[in-house]
């Protein structure tokens, strides 16, 4: 059951961001000619109007298939038809629609058990926080000039920026302070800490604060995906350590399966409203990445096309994606083969 639901949410995330294509494709004037769930063989087909809607064999991705998107159309409904603006638009609105899904998400999250304050709950003695004269009940303003909104952000630092000195700006009794804090080894895990504690738990915030505070967990999504391709791309994390689709779906799996057992289907629900958060944030910033194939791919090719007031000839373009595409597919291969390695 817990695959299943893991499945559905996936699958829920998918079909939102080819509904932004969708949506903005119509307000265009746009021929959709399929809008499907899923990937390869059609299970299920039903045409509406000018649109085939289908589901596909494997529950993995989906498509938005516009007239003339990668090829010439003499149909004045087809996608190069429009203004390039229009196109922008439409390509643009899937990741949009990924942000806004994750937003609505994270709004219900907030308001049913709040936010991560980041305030300390105790400094341990003998590191950097504790020499620093930092003391429980001090909150963390911000950390190298980036605003702090949660305790997520201070742990997660020495994640992204390990070895790495940072500026602490925090309030006590209404006052700000500021230090500089070095980082040191903690044998017991390895790893260099600066020895803050957070408060356990989430606490609850007024209306003004779950609304802003969901915004904030966006941001925080966001610079997440971010900082993980940087470790990606400089090494510091391995091709090994890539997750897909079958390695998320089981994560989700076990992260239903715990939290039911430890606090009930509520609890459950909301563990996979919160991982929803981040995959469509991260579906959301993947798919702006300037890989051809992908929408960031789509908009680099257009954003020339605007500045040069000038389109692109579409065979070449197509053969740009059509390459993307093939490249993409035999990582997402590699990533599933990964995947399978590692369940069994």
């Amino acid at each position: 059951m817990n695959i299943i639901i893991a499945l559905i949410i996936f699958s829920v995330i998918i079909l939102f961001h080819e509904l932004g294509h969708f949506t903005f494709a119509k307000l265009n004037g746009i021929k959709v000619n399929e809008f499907s769930l899923g990937l390869g063989p059609t299970l299920f087909g039903v045409t509406r109007g000018e649109t085939k809607y289908s589901l596909k064999l494997l529950p993995f991705g989906g498509a938005c298939m516009m007239e003339g998107e990668d090829g010439e159309s003499q149909d004045e409904k087809s996608f190069n038809s429009k203004s390039v603006w229009a196109r922008i638009s439409v390509v643009a609105a899937g990741p949009v629609f990924n942000f806004i899904m994750a937003w609505v998400f994270a709004l219900i999250v907030m308001a049913s058990v709040g936010f991560d304050r980041p305030v300390l709950s105790s400094v341990r003695e003998g590191f950097p926080a504790a020499e620093a004269g930092l003391q429980a009940g001090d909150e963390i303003i911000s950390m190298n000039g980036s605003r702090t909104h949660f305790f997520r952000e201070i742990s997660q630092f020495s994640v992204f920026h390990p070895g790495e000195d940072v500026k602490i700006v925090y309030k006590r009794d209404g006052e700000r302070f500021e230090t500089m804090l070095s980082p040191k080894l903690d044998e017991e895990s390895g790893r260099a800490l600066f020895g803050m504690n957070g408060k356990a738990g989430r606490e609850k915030g007024t209306v003004p604060e779950t609304i802003a505070n969901s915004f904030y967990e966006i941001k925080y999504q966001i610079g997440t995906t971010i900082e993980s391709l940087k470790m990606l791309v400089t090494g510091k994390v391995g091709m090994k350590d890539l997750s897909g689709p079958v390695g998320i779906v089981k994560v989700m799996g076990d992260t239903y399966d715990s939290n039911e057992s430890a606090g009930g289907t509520w609890l459950a629900i909301l563990s996979m409203i919160n991982f929803s958060i981040f995959l469509s944030a991260n579906l959301g910033i993947m798919n702006l990445l300037p890989i051809p194939a992908l929408d960031g791919g789509r908009l680099v090719f257009l954003i020339i096309e605007a500045i040069r007031r000038k389109k692109i000839p579409p065979e070449k373009e197509g053969m740009v994606h059509f390459v993307g595409l093939v490249a993409l597919m035999a990582l997402m291969v590699f990533v599933m083969f990964n995947d399978i390695r590692n369940l069994i």
